[in-house]
Order: structure tokens, then sequence, then C-alpha cells
């Protein structure tokens, strides 16, 4: 008996130490874990990226489902480790059966008209393959609900970082097309002045009328913009509905681009969709071994301490002692399942070969955004500097315009070509940036680093 309850104590021993902290109740940190809601800027203050994406960490359904994912995932792994270790219940129980003048009672399966029953009962399995791989697996699939809440965490911040700079590129356009309206009023206002004074036809204030009835209508447009960009981006950042709120404009803050080798190696250690992948090899393989598990035989011990009697007492009157302990052991051997076991062993080896296919396509995958993404993203930072200097050109096309057209030299149309030109400058320009902001936030999702 002795050597039963020390083989117990040495499995539970084993079972504690292999869990780690973990099993102590001390869970690792979860990836992309919940933060606590963040406080909002103070009003009139204006909200930055990082405040933004501390509000949307805190306000957002999506990243709280999987973390709540991965909360479950961790408490699924403690049931599983406590199922590996011996498990104590206590028991008090009192059976009267009829009496009939014999020994047992009306019922023959009692061995007396009062039965007793109050004992403690330990129960352990020593040899149990089925529960190893079960509780492997749950910390497998633990595993792979924390990546996938890191995965929600990731996909958050692009979309926080795409919303704001798309706010920011809004303002922009909206500043531009205001200022085209400007532009164009001043130019009615030099048509109309030289055709008071006979230089031009009054055709030419017809046109000027019409750009300016036109401006009017792209500034609406822009205004509208801007307010569509600014919901989606409070959507995802505030818990309540809100519109006025102010943003800080960094787009002409032209963050380094770090290296393609350094990218790809935070990519290899910290991705987050290639550590579900890996976590979901191990999950579908741990499953493997509980199907295994289901076709070995389970060796189970039970111990059981205290009285099982036709009295409530310690010794009977007679003087025998009543108190006393039992074990039993007990070997289950699975012989004839019709074939289920054998099926799912199989199943469980197919899944574990759909798990390493998606582990290699997501490796490649990996790989080809990075170039893909990185790429574009030189791209886009090399071509700001060519549409700052279209904008320029732009800028000072429009003044030469104007000045030529108040000489003689030019027609209406030029005008209104450059006038037009520029504001399209102004808004490729501001495209170009957030488009660059964008890619930047594309790679953040796969290295785990916030890039600047």
């Amino acid at each position: 008996m002795c050597r039963v309850i020390t083989r117990i104590v040495i499995a539970a021993l084993v079972v504690a130490l292999e869990a780690g902290p973990a099993a102590a109740g001390q869970a690792p940190p979860a990836i992309g874990q919940a933060q606590p809601a963040a406080p909002a800027p103070p009003p009139g203050a204006p909200l930055t990226l990082r405040d933004a994406l501390a509000q949307a960490r805190a306000n957002s359904l999506q990243f709280r489902s999987a973390q709540l994912a991965s909360n479950l995932a961790v408490e699924d792994r403690k049931q599983a480790r406590a199922s590996l270790l011996p498990s104590l219940t206590g028991l008090s129980q009192f059976i009267g059966t009829q009496p009939n003048g014999t020994s047992s009672g009306i019922w023959v399966a009692n061995d007396g008209p009062r039965i007793y029953n109050d004992w403690l009962a330990v129960h352990g399995e020593l040899i149990s393959p089925g529960r190893w791989a079960e509780y492997r697996s749950a910390a497998a699939a633990e595993a792979v609900a924390r990546a996938r809440a890191d995965v929600a965490g990731r996909g958050l911040v692009a979309a926080v970082v795409t919303s704001y700079y798309t706010l920011v590129a809004s303002q922009r356009k909206l500043a531009s097309a205001q200022q085209g309206l400007r532009e164009a009023q001043q130019f009615l206002e030099i048509a109309q002045r030289l055709e008071e004074g006979g230089e031009v036809a009054h055709s030419d204030v017809i046109k000027a009328q019409i750009q300016v009835a036109q401006r009017i209508r792209d500034g609406q447009e822009a205004e509208l913009a801007a307010l569509k960009s600014r919901l989606t981006l409070g959507v995802l950042v505030f818990p309540d509905y809100r519109d006025q709120f102010s943003i800080v404009d960094d787009l002409q803050t032209i963050a380094p681009l770090p290296a393609i080798t350094d990218l790809n190696a935070a990519a290899t250690g910290y991705s987050p969709d290639v550590r579900a992948a890996e976590a979901s090899v191990q999950q579908e393989t741990s499953g493997l071994g509980v199907a295994r598990g289901a076709v070995l035989p389970v060796l189970s011990v039970d111990y059981f301490y205290g009285i099982d009697a036709n009295q409530f007492a310690i010794t009977n009157p007679d003087g025998n002692r009543l108190l006393g302990s039992v074990v039993q052991v007990q070997l289950t051997v699975p012989l004839w399942n019709w074939g289920a076991g054998q099926s799912k062993l199989r199943q469980a080896s197919l899944r574990v070969q759909a798990a390493k296919a998606d582990l290699t396509l997501a490796q490649r995958q990996l790989q080809a955004n990075i170039n893909t993404f990185h790429r574009e993203a030189e791209i886009a930072r090399d071509q700001v500097a060519s549409l700052q200097q279209s904008l320029d050109l732009s800028t000072e096309s429009l003044r030469l315009t104007l000045l030529r057209y108040q000489a003689g030299e030019v027609g209406v149309l030029e005008v209104v070509d450059a006038q037009t030109t520029l504001i399209q400058a102004r808004n490729a320009y501001d495209d170009g940036l957030v488009r660059y902001r964008v890619a930047l936030a594309a790679l953040q999702t796969l290295t785990g680093t916030l890039l600047p």
C-alpha cells in the first residue's frame, strides 16, 4: 500500500515539475495581452499615434475576443494538468434497508439493515498515455491561442496606423481643396479686372466662374472624405461615438526603413503567423498521441480509507476494528471497438500532415510578404522626394502662368491646367507619405516591432 501511495506522489511531482511555473498558477504573460483601459487624452489635446494604439487595444472587440480565447485556452491547459494529478474525494453515506429477519434484510445486495459509509478516496492513473497526450495537446492549444491573439494585436496596429494616416491625408486634401478654392477665386478676380480693362474676353470670366464652382464641389467632397476617415478612426479608438478630436500630423517626418536582413531575422523569430502554425503542428502531434492512447492499456489505482460497516463506529461490540483502508488496482485494456481507434489514429495523422503543410506555407508566405512590403516601402520612400519636387514645380508653374496670363501671353486654359496640376501634385504628395507609413505598418505586423 505504501508503495502504491509513493508512486502516486512521484507521478504528481513529475507533472508539477513538467508544467513549471505555469502549472503553479503563474501563467506566462500572453503575447499581445490586452492592456488595461488607457486614459483618454485631455480634452482639446491632439491624439498621437501611440495614444490611438493604446486606446484601440483597450477598446477593440476583436482584439478582446482573441485575448478571451487565449485566456480560455490557459484554463483548458490547467484542467488537463489537473486530470493527471491524483484526486481526493470524501463520502459520507447511510443506507437503510427494510429488515425481514435475515442478516441482510430484503435487499440481498446489502449486508445488513443499516450500512454506514464514511471514507476518503484517492484516485490516480499510474499509466495513462492518453491523459499525458491530452495535457500536451492543451498546452499546444494554449500556444496557438496566444499566437492568434498576437496576430489580432498586430492586425489591429496595421488597421489603426492606416486609419490614422488616412485621416491625416484627408485633412491635408481638405486644406488643399480650400486652397484651390482660394486660388480659383483669386483668378476670377484677375479675369474680371482684365475684362473691365478690355484685355480679355468675357469667356475667360465664365471659365473662371466654372472653376470656382468646381472647387466648391471639390471642397465638399474632401470635407465628406475627412469626416468618413475621422469616424473610421474613432470607431477603432474610442469606446463611444466621437467625431470631435484632433490628431498629430507627422507625415512630414520620414521614418527610416530597416534593412531587409534585419527584418528577415526579426520576422523569423517573432512572426505570430509562423508561431501559430508551429503551435498548430505541436497541437496536432499531441492529438496523435491522444488517439494512440485510446488504444493502449490504462493502469489506475484507488485507495479508500474510512468506515464501511453496519454501524457508525471505529470498533464493533466484539472489539473488531471497523476503521481501515482498501486498495484497488485496475488495468483497462481496449480489445475491440470495430476499428474506431485505428480510424482516429489515421485521422490524427492526416491532421498532422495538414498542419505541417500550413507551416511551410506560412514560412514561404512570410518571406514573400517581407520582400513585397519592404520593396513597396522603398519605392514609396524614393517617390516622396520626386513628389515633393513635382509639388514645388507645380507651385512655381502656377505662379508664372498667372503672371504670363496678366501679361497676355497665355490663355485661360493654361491657368486652369496649372491650377489642376497643383492640386493633383499636393494630393499625390500626401498619398505618397501615407503609402510609406502604411508599408511600415505592414512590416510591423510581420516582425512584431512597432517601426518609428
